[in-house]
C-alpha cells in the first residue's frame, strides 16, 4: 500500500475540509499603493527592481505581492516560467517553495499542540522511537567516528527552533556532514525509508547547545504524521490548505495542472539555462516522501494568504488555523542570547526567523518582523507592527545568487509613508 496518498485524495481531503467550515476563500482587494499607505512614485521602484533583475538576465523570471491590511499594493510578474520554451512567468504560476515548507509543517505541529496530541517538550521518541539510539559525534573520523549518548532528549521545540542537533550535508566539511552526503537521505521513497537512513546518522551537537539549520522539519513532518494518526499530506490538506482555500498548494501537482509548474533556472557557462530539482522534490505522486521541510509546491498568491493568517492571529475568511495566542508563542524569539549559530539580529520563533532589536541589521525592518525562503529563491516578510506581508519569487539557484532579496525588502520598507 502507498504510504503517500494519491494527490487526489489529498485534493478531496482539502475540499471536504473547506465545506465544512463556515468560510469561503475571498481574493485580496486591490489597492493603489497610496491607498495601502505607500508613496506611490517611490513604490515604483519596488517593480523597477524586480524587472531589472529579468532585463538584466540575472534571473529567468520573478514575481512579487505586497499587502497591507490585507489589501494588494502592488504585484507583478516578469520574464519566463521556462526561458527556454518561452513560457511567461503568471502571477498564478505553480513553483517549488523548498524551505518556506517548513512554516507549513510548524503550523501542522503547533496546531497538534493545540489538539493535546503533542506537546512542546515531549521527547520526539514517543512517536519516532526509531531515533532512540541516536548518538552525537564528539571526535574521531566518518569511518571511526567518537560517539556519546543524548546528554538531553531531543523535544519537539528542539525540531521547531532547530537546536535539535542535526544538520543539512552542504553545511559543512565535517565527517558529520560527508555522512549526511553518503547517506543521501532524499533518495527515500518513504517516510520510513527517511527516519531509517537519519536512525544511523551521528548528531552534529548536543541538543540545545546550538542553532544549526537542518533536517529537523523533515523530521518533524513525519511525527506530525504519526501524532495526527494520518499523514503529513492529509493533515496539511484538511487543517490548512482546505480551509484556507490554497487550491494550489500541495505535496504533488495533478497531471492536468503541471504545465504551470516554472522550471529551474541556473547560470551555467555564462548563461541561463534549466537546472535539476533538489532534493527530489517531484510533482508525481509516489516519487520520493513528502519533506515537511521542502516538499511543498505553491504559488504567491496561496503562500501569501497563508502569511496573511498569521498576521491576522490564525485566522482567515473565517477560517482559524490556530489560536491567537499560539501564534504569538510560535513568533516569540525561542533561541537564547548568544545561542551559537545564527546572526546576532536573527532569531527564530517555532515557526520563522525573527528580526530581533539589535541595531546592526543589513536591511530595513522592524523589530518582531518574521520571515524566510527557499532554496530555489522563494522569500517573504511579514512585519506585524506594520501590517506588511511581502514575498517575492523566483526559481533559480543558487539561492538569492541575483541578490534581489535584501534589496526587494529595502525598496518595500522605503516608500512606506
Amino acid at each position: 500500500m502507498p504510504t503517500r496518498p494519491c494527490f487526489v485524495a489529498v485534493l478531496l481531503a482539502a475540499a471536504l475540509a473547506a465545506c465544512s467550515t463556515t468560510n469561503s476563500r475571498t481574493e485580496f482587494a486591490a489597492a493603489d499603493p497610496r491607498a495601502a499607505g505607500f508613496d506611490p512614485e517611490r513604490f515604483e521602484r519596488v517593480d523597477a527592481l524586480v524587472r531589472s533583475a529579468v532585463d538584466e538576465g540575472r534571473v529567468a523570471g520573478a514575481s512579487y505581492l505586497v499587502l497591507r491590511d490585507g489589501r494588494v499594493a502592488g504585484q507583478a510578474a516578469h520574464g519566463w516560467a521556462d526561458l527556454e520554451e518561452r513560457v511567461p512567468l503568471r502571477t498564478d504560476t505553480i513553483v517549488r517553495i523548498y524551505s518556506m515548507t517548513k512554516m507549513v509543517t510548524a503550523v501542522a505541529a503547533l496546531q497538534l499542540v493545540e489538539d493535546g496530541r503533542l506537546r512542546l517538550d515531549d521527547p520526539i521518541t514517543l512517536q519516532l522511537p526509531e531515533l532512540a539510539e541516536l548518538r552525537v559525534q564528539t571526535g574521531g573520523t566518518l569511518e571511526a567516528p567518537e560517539l556519546a549518548p543524548l546528554e538531553r532528549p531531543i523535544t519537539v521545540r528542539h525540531l521547531l527552533n532547530h537546536t535539535a542537533g542535526f544538520t543539512y550535508d552542504i553545511f559543512g566539511d565535517t565527517p558529520v556532514n560527508e555522512a549526511y552526503r553518503r547517506a543521501d537521505l532524499w533518495s527515500a521513497d518513504t517516510p520510513e525509508q527517511f527516519l531509517a537512513k537519519v536512525a544511523r546518522l551521528p548528531l552534529l551537537r548536543q541538543p540545545g547547545l546550538a542553532f544549526d539549520y537542518s533536517i529537523a522539519d523533515d523530521v518533524l513532518g513525519i511525527l506530525v504524521g504519526r501524532a495526527s494518526g494520518t499523514s503529513l499530506e492529509e493533515h496539511v490538506a484538511a487543517r490548512i490548505t482546505g480551509p484556507l482555500g490554497l487550491y494550489d498548494t500541495a505535496f504533488d501537482v495533478p497531471q492536468v495542472q503541471r504545465a504551470r509548474i516554472a522550471v529551474l533556472h541556473e547560470r551555467q557557462e555564462g548563461r541561463l539555462a534549466r537546472a535539476a530539482t533538489l532534493l527530489n522534490v517531484q510533482p508525481e505522486p509516489g516519487r520520493g516522501f513528502a519533506s515537511g521541510g521542502a516538499g511543498l509546491f505553491s504559488t504567491i498568491g496561496d503562500y501569501a494568504r497563508f502569511l496573511q493568517c498569521l498576521l491576522q492571529g490564525g485566522t482567515l475568511d473565517g477560517a482559524r488555523i490556530l489560536s491567537r495566542k499560539m501564534v504569538e508563542l510560535a513568533l516569540q524569539d525561542s533561541l537564547a542570547p548568544g545561542l551559537p549559530g545564527g546572526p546576532p539580529t536573527m532569531g527564530w520563533g517555532l515557526i520563522a526567523a525573527l528580526r530581533r532589536p539589535e541595531p546592526a541589521a543589513s536591511e530595513l525592518g522592524s523589530p518582531g518582523m518574521f520571515w524566510w525562503g527557499g532554496a530555489a529563491s522563494t522569500h517573504f516578510f511579514v512585519d506585524p507592527s506594520e501590517r506588511l506581508v511581502a514575498l517575492v519569487f523566483m526559481q533559480h539557484f543558487p539561492y538569492d545568487s541575483a541578490r534581489i532579496q535584501g534589496a526587494f525588502q529595502n525598496a518595500v520598507y522605503q516608500a512606506l509613508e
